[in-house]
């Protein structure tokens, strides 16, 4: 498991947020870790949701002391 990427998504709207979260994830090898910064909200709800649906796992996410939110996904299937 490594941080592999680091994605901040807090200048953009659902869905687009998802889209590009998404995108982040395609490259990574299983078992590397994308970081997502992303605000309250639609964001917050729906990207995590959604990322737990295309079968990875939020292994955190924290609000921040600015009102962003850290998410840490580790990458699951694909790339071996």
């Amino acid at each position: 498991m490594q941080l592999k990427e680091t994605l901040n998504i807090t200048g953009d709207a659902c869905p687009m947020t998802f889209v590009r979260t998404k995108l982040a994830l395609e490259p990574l090898t299983r078992g590397d870790i994308l970081e997502v910064v992303l605000n309250g909200g639609e964001a917050v709800k729906n990207v995590p949701r959604s990322v737990r649906g295309e079968g990875h796992k939020v292994l955190f996410l924290e609000k921040q002391d600015d009102g962003t939110y850290r998410m840490l996904v580790e990458k699951e299937g694909g790339h071996e």
